[in-house]
């Protein structure tokens, strides 16, 4: 009877992008037991990462409807906006988990708009039925596939889509921790900019993670 509970609770998590935090958070997933499927501009390297995976994973087609109702968007800052154009209708009723850490070419600065964040951007262009949900840019793709109970922040202002990304943030076996509405992307975008500069200067490393105690 635990199995099967443990099976109802599953689900299909669909991620757009094969690159390393595409493998990184996708291992997690298919670790937990959800479907993965793996969305790419390039369907050889969709079909790549799903064969990694070997857990049931899928590849899905570019610009179509993804399976999942969580879609990963695994994709560099850059050229988030236009993925999410590209898909258009087909993300309506979607939440979107936007992983994108907006910096600079060099790491010194925030490309985003004075007032606004990445992920603010990225929802002015999905459809009115999606919501966007700020997560996994505080943590590094490496230190995120090693495994271990890190903390995830999220931000978002649906209340809904929060509560479902905190389960399935949850069920990797990482804390999920809500920052507030999705004007606090801002925030965490900017922390993630400052784990880099930390990992580059104060730390000497990038095998670090960033943890609240509760006491």
């Amino acid at each position: 009877m635990p199995q099967l509970i443990r099976r109802l609770h599953m689900s299909t998590v669909s991620i757009i992008g094969s690159g390393g935090m595409a493998t990184a958070i996708s291992g997690r997933i298919a670790k937990a037991g959800h479907t993965v499927e793996v969305v790419s501009r390039d369907p050889a390297k969709a079909r790549a990462l799903a064969d990694k995976l070997a857990a049931g994973a899928t590849t899905g087609t570019y610009g179509a409807a993804p399976a999942g109702d969580i879609i990963i968007l695994a994709v560099p800052y850059g050229s988030a906006a236009a993925v999410v154009t590209d898909f258009g209708d087909a993300l309506d009723g979607k939440v979107i988990i936007d992983i994108t850490n907006p910096v600079t070419p060099d790491m010194s600065g925030l490309v985003t708009p004075h007032g606004s964040s990445g992920a603010q951007e990225i929802a002015k262009g999905a459809p009115a039925g999606a919501h966007v949900v700020k997560a996994f840019n505080t943590i590094f793709g490496h230190v995120l596939a090693k495994g271990g109970r890190l903390d995830a922040f999220i931000a978002a202002d649906d209340p809904e889509a929060k509560a479902r990304v905190s389960t399935f943030i949850e069920s990797l076996g990482l804390r999920p921790l809500d920052v507030g509405g999705l004007h606090m992307a801002a925030t965490l975008e900017a922390l993630g900019l400052m784990m880099i500069g930390l990992a580059k200067n104060g730390a000497g490393t990038w095998d670090i993670a960033l943890n609240v105690d509760i006491g």
